[in-house]
């Protein structure tokens, strides 16, 4: 079984990524809220206008300039450039005993091109069971599965000392994917560009590099194991199977010694 923590880091991911690539498929609006979340997930959908106002930059289908982007302020605590308007879905993912609250701020301009970033909070515990180097390849690993692609390139980034990964995903599902994860806490964020690799992207880098913080929490210290049988310690998360909080073998339950 997979570590829960990709499982849900891959259905973050997910509602950022295909609702948001199958909008764009369609070239339709108003029909991408059904296919994103889990059966048991509840949920809050913002509906905003995704189409750029008439006579605003982008607005025409040939030599259109590069959209202008416009500081965006989420309750979420943090300030990101968008280019519309962005479509705000928030989720409460269940996981054990414990909620995951989620958000997705997303926005398509008219040449199909989609700008989105998403976070996931997850509990502290998950957070200091797992390097913060394992939780971002993770995020990554989950995302290049979901849209069968391949990474083309990726480098380590950090955002006010916070770590993070930067990489391009190659996607015959959707298209060319440029991305990155942030671990800010106990707080995932997710930054995604989805374009058509025929037409060059110059503006995903602008969008990648906007994000900013707003009162953002210390990092969480990973916990050191007492020892190896109790790596990713099972119990930290009430109800949940000792093998889904870590990789298979890690969290085994221990056999006591014949005396």
């Amino acid at each position: 079984m997979r570590p829960l923590s990709r499982l849900l880091l891959a259905s973050l991911t997910t509602l950022a990524l295909i609702a948001g690539a199958c909008a764009n498929q369609q070239k339709t609006d108003g029909s991408s809220s059904g296919g994103t979340g889990g059966p048991s997930a509840t949920s809050t959908i913002e509906d905003v206008p995704n189409e750029p106002v008439p006579g605003e930059a982008g607005g025409t289908e040939t030599g259109a300039p590069a959209p202008a982007f416009k500081p965006y302020e989420a309750t979420e605590g943090f300030t990101i450039g968008m280019p519309t308007e962005p479509q705000v879905e928030r989720k409460q993912v269940p996981l054990g005993a414990n909620t995951v609250n989620t958000a997705a701020f997303s926005s398509r301009t008219e040449d199909g091109t989609i700008y989105s970033v998403s976070t996931a909070d997850y509990p502290e515990r998950l957070v200091a069971s797992r390097p913060p180097e394992a939780l971002l390849n993770e995020g990554k690993d989950g995302l290049v599965k979901q849209v069968q692609g391949t990474i083309k390139e990726e480098s380590d980034v950090t955002l006010d000392g916070y770590p993070g990964k930067a990489y391009t995903v190659s996607s015959p599902v959707v298209g060319e994917i440029k991305a990155r994860n942030f671990l800010v806490g106990p707080r995932l964020y997710t930054l995604l560009v989805i374009y058509n690799p025929n037409h060059p992207n110059t503006t995903a880098d602008t969008f990648l590099t906007s994000l900013k913080l707003v009162n953002p929490p210390p990092a969480i210290t990973t916990a050191t194991p007492p020892d190896a049988g109790t790596a990713g310690d099972a119990g930290t998360l009430e109800g949940m199977d000792a093998g889904t909080t870590t990789d298979a073998g890690t969290a085994a339950p221990r056999r006591r010694k014949a005396k």
